[in-house]
């Protein structure tokens, strides 16, 4: 009479993560100085936001500052401005998650429509050029173009749309739209790069049975194309999101005059007005920290939202 062997006793928890990490030592060595550099810049200065509850004096020990709780926290919610520089950083962040973020999108796609492949590798190479040009040449160039003598209004004059210079840069209900021009030009050829990638990834077959089925040319970018991209354009979205009240500074500061600062105020120079230039470490860090929250709810919310309404998400 032949022996029947005993079940196997499941493994427990620890026991199956160590058989995974067994089984996938090889990825895990790949990563390794990657999963390093996120633990020391990414974890490692998480240690900093303690500076936000205590009443820090450079030159001290942290522990020997006076603990105040969240008085830095409420007292940048009771700022006089902060009505102001909230609608500046939603409106700049909005700017850039709706037209910013799609112009990429619709260049990429006309991008691919093109099939002179020298042409096209000629355009793509000069749409991305001005993402390595740093912000202060960029804000040269864009005082060069809009000031009172510069090319722009002496082509308007002379084209005899105007009859004297207009000083664009001091405009305040012109500063949202040249920052948003600005941002398109410096960031649409970089940005493309991805979803150029993406289409580069739809299956060709499904080209062939459009074709087939008489799918004109843009019947193929609407029925194929934008579905078969749709994914990436989804995540990069939802990233977006995370960052709304990430607007910057540098094009502000750079840009900006005294005339147009109701409207180029927004929390990074605010931060950077108040925080760092005048030394109020633990008010900057609080700042920090309650725009990391909010980006971190922001992210968790438009994921659930794109699960429900599109099925997509990215996690």
């Amino acid at each position: 009479m032949s022996k029947t062997s005993a079940p196997a006793a499941p493994k427990t928890g620890h026991a199956r993560i160590l058989g995974r990490l067994k089984r996938e030592r090889s990825l895990w060595a790949i990563s390794a100085v990657a999963l390093v550099w996120v633990a020391i810049f990414c974890y490692g200065p998480l240690y900093g936001l303690l500076y936000s509850f205590f009443d820090y004096r450079p030159g001290l020990n942290l522990w020997d500052c006076e603990f105040v709780g969240l008085k830095y926290f409420q007292e940048f919610f009771l700022l006089p401005d902060f009505t102001k520089i909230l609608r500046n950083t939603l409106v700049i962040s909005g700017l850039n998650l709706t037209i910013v973020f799609i112009a990429p999108v619709i260049f990429a796609l006309l991008l691919n429509e093109l099939h002179h492949s020298g042409f096209k590798r000629t355009v793509q190479t000069i749409s991305y050029l001005p993402y390595f040009v740093s912000m202060v040449v960029v804000a040269s160039i864009m005082n060069t173009l809009l000031s009172s003598n510069g090319t722009i209004n002496e082509l308007l004059m002379a084209l005899g749309f105007i009859e004297s210079p207009i000083a664009f840069l001091n405009e305040p209900d012109l500063f949202w739209g040249i920052m948003t021009v600005t941002n398109i030009w410096k960031g649409i050829g970089w940005s493309a790069i991805i979803y150029i990638s993406a289409i580069t990834g739809v299956d060709g077959e499904l080209y062939q049975a459009g074709a087939v089925d008489g799918l004109g040319r843009f019947g193929m970018v609407w029925h194929i194309t934008i579905p078969g991209i749709l994914p990436t354009v989804v995540l990069l979205f939802i990233l977006g999101v995370g960052n709304l009240l990430n607007t910057g500074y540098e094009y502000q500061l750079l840009l900006g005059t005294p005339m147009t600062r109701d409207v180029y105020e927004v929390i990074d120079t605010y931060v950077y007005r108040y925080g760092v230039q005048m030394g109020r470490y633990p008010f900057a860090t609080a700042v920090g920290l309650i725009k990391s929250v909010i980006g971190f709810i922001l992210v968790i919310l438009s994921n659930l939202a794109s699960r429900k309404v599109t099925g997509m998400s990215i996690m």
